[in-house]
């Protein structure tokens, strides 16, 4: 097979239109997220095509960030190419090891979305995918080591849009069906939601943080991601309220194929009219009307027990029946192994030293 050539490309349209053709786009390797990153957290986005024979048949989002002399690389859900080529991927990977040898890198992150299973781990749905299991083999083969560091969530939830409503609704746990039915029956509206919305969407995260007790960031970095994707027609709010009273939001990331359900949250009001439940219902349908093949609820547990911080999550979310998706995770490349040990594992255990001295 002939070599591939890399080319960058420069054009957001261009860029968008080539990640487009590919099954497994997805919404972190966007034109608009890469620049989202560098504009909020400094990583700079370097976007190459791979084409053999002049046919396109790879795309990478590379981000890179200095730290120091040092440089640390990651390509978030990428690369992307057609997930049987194996051959491709192969050649890719090469070309981004010799690419990171060429600087001081600490490590190289992918974390491509490539199924590697489906269903429960451990019972009669559990599904490997050979696709998935070659990944993997390859990824370890040529050296690289499955991270410490997820970035991304590696499970997930994905409900098959194809069906028609009426198939969704009935798929759904009877205990869902009959809180979505709930929210109907106590009055709760959903309306979308518009760039003046932005301080009430981000009131409302601040309270389901404080509530559930994980940090959020300044409002700035929302207002910029949900104004920009929003903007630029990636980004979808709704927003459920009961007699006027906002309660709930979604706002909704989606690209290609795939609407991504990437943010939520609620306030501590009238949680008995089940405003969460009709917002994922109406989440459903607009998907559905906008032509979307794919609902992926965004996060499952890393390991299926009742331990797992995203357990309780999981049990709201399972109820609509979504396929657990269990992906390839993120897989780490060392170029120069002793700058790796020391970022990873001395520099870390020196910082807790000094915390306990």
């Amino acid at each position: 097979m002939s070599a591939l050539t890399i080319t960058p490309i420069d054009d957001r349209a261009a860029w968008n239109d080539a990640l487009r053709q590919f099954e497994t786009a997805h919404i972190l390797q966007t034109w608009e997220w890469g620049e989202f990153k560098r504009a909020t957290t400094g990583w700079q986005p370097l976007r190459w095509a791979f084409r053999r024979d002049e046919q396109l048949v790879a795309l990478i989002s590379l981000g890179v960030r200095r730290v120091g002399p040092l440089s640390l690389m990651y390509a978030p859900k990428g690369f992307v190419c057609a997930p049987d080529d194996l051959e491709t991927a192969e050649h890719v990977l090469a070309s981004l090891e010799r690419f990171s040898r060429r600087r001081p890198t600490v490590w190289l992150k992918v974390d491509p979305d490539v199924v590697i299973a489906t269903g429960l781990p451990a019972s009669p749905d559990d599904q490997p995918n050979p696709v998935g299991q070659r990944w993997q083999a390859l990824l370890a083969r040529r050296g690289w080591r499955f991270s410490a560091d997820q970035v991304q969530f590696r499970n997930t939830l994905c409900v098959d849009l194809t069906q028609d409503e009426e198939a969704l609704l009935a798929a759904m746990s009877q205990n869902t069906r009959r809180k979505v039915r709930t929210a109907e029956k106590r009055g709760v509206t959903i309306r979308a939601g518009t760039l003046d919305d932005l301080p009430l969407l981000y009131a409302l995260y601040q309270i389901t943080g404080a509530r559930d007790g994980f940090l959020i960031r300044p409002y700035e970095y929302y207002q910029r991601a949900w104004r920009d994707f929003m903007a630029d027609g990636l980004a979808h709010a709704l927003i459920a309220e009961l007699d006027g009273q906002p309660l709930a939001h979604v706002i909704l990331l989606h690209f290609g194929r795939t609407c991504w359900y990437f943010y939520g949250a609620s306030s501590s009001e009238h949680r008995d009219a089940m405003p969460n439940y009709a917002l994922q219902w109406a989440a459903m349908r607009w998907a559905k009307a906008q032509g979307y093949a794919v609902y992926d609820m965004w996060g499952a547990p890393n390991d299926f027990v009742e331990s797992d911080p995203l357990w309780g999550v999981y049990e709201f979310k399972r109820g609509f029946r979504g396929v657990i998706t269990r992906h390839l995770g993120a897989w780490d490349y060392a170029p120069h192994p002793p700058l790796y040990w020391a970022y990873t594992r001395a520099v870390p255990a020196l910082r807790r030293l000094m915390r306990r001295s």
